[in-house]
């Protein structure tokens, strides 16, 4: 007869040891074999590194990056900002505006504050061909970071340089002696984030609102391999442009008011991949990479970052 494990008799829930250990005697008591076995360990920091084991990072200066707030672009209406990507459409088509679910062809169904232009003006931005009332298009503007950019509400096509809210911190980032499961032929890239909790500025959900900010420092690994480095670059990218962070609400909590992450996800478990935020994971650079694409950052950001 083979040997039946049962497994997992540390689990969270109180309930995985009694149905082990009850499984286990009715087995014995027919005769089978048992074999108990543990569950996978989660690993989520690496072994103790010295200062003088941890070294920076080639082809990256510094080992350290700190943002404060900065202050959106100033100067030009949200009006003429839009002008820059969109066409004027003067017969719209017969379909609804994606913004206000009203005709193209009747006015903006917009009802907020009142705007200088015209609610029955419809355009088409450039680069994606999806067509709005400006009206709407100025309204949605005027309720995000208002910071020269824009992102279409149908397909998600940036155009400018999209900014974030993320509150000031420090980006701390190195290459440690130890490999990661799956990166076994080369070392590991540590990046430590750190958000201390303050006061919300006018572009977070409650202004003057004190905010928390849990589980810092936070640390995230990437191999340090030549893709591993490249992900690096444009999580600098992310982090000046401050969108790794958010103040909102906590999936895994429910606290409101707090520092969480910002659709660009990070490894934080070190050792293992148990919580399916660590190694292996073959997938994970490609991801992350088109993570950090969908906000508008790629290879062609580190030339603009530079310029």
């Amino acid at each position: 007869v083979p040997t039946v494990p049962v497994k997992n008799l540390t689990g969270s829930s109180p309930v995985n040891p009694a149905l082990a250990g009850i499984t286990g005697i009715l087995m014995s008591a027919a005769g089978l074999p048992v074999c108990l076995t543990r569950p996978p360990k989660l690993v989520l920091h690496p072994p103790p590194v010295s200062k003088s084991e941890i070294q920076s990072i080639p082809g990256i200066s510094h080992t350290c990056r700190k943002t404060t707030k900065k202050q959106a672009k100033k100067g030009k209406t949200p009006e003429e900002v839009l002008k820059k990507y969109l066409q004027k459409v003067r017969h719209p088509p017969d379909e609804d505006c994606t913004i206000c679910m009203e005709r193209l062809s009747a006015p903006s169904g917009y009802k907020g504050p009142q705007l200088a232009i015209k609610p029955d003006l419809v355009g088409k931005l450039v680069k994606c061909g999806h067509v709005f009332h400006l009206h709407c298009l100025v309204a949605m503007y005027n309720n995000g970071n208002k910071d020269g950019s824009l992102q279409c509400p149908t397909c998600k096509t940036i155009y400018g340089v999209k900014t974030g809210t993320q509150p000031p911190g420090k980006m701390e980032y190195h290459i440690i002696p130890h490999a990661l499961p799956g990166h076994s032929d080369c070392k590991t890239i540590r990046i430590i984030y750190n958000i201390p909790p303050g006061v919300q500025g006018p572009e977070h959900p409650n202004p003057g609102k004190s905010f928390t900010a849990r589980g810092f420092p936070r640390h995230c690994y990437l191999p340090d391999s030549e893709k591993g480095r490249k992900v690096l670059k444009l999580l600098l990218v992310a982090w000046d442009r401050r969108l790794i962070f958010a103040i909102g609400t906590s999936s895994t909590t429910g606290e409101s008011d707090t520092v969480i992450w910002n659709e660009i996800h990070h490894k934080t478990e070190f050792g293992s991949n148990l919580t399916g935020h660590g190694y292996p994971d073959i997938n994970y650079l490609d991801n992350v990479l088109a993570e950090l694409a969908a906000q508008g950052i790629t290879e062609e950001s580190l030339t603009q970052e530079k310029d």
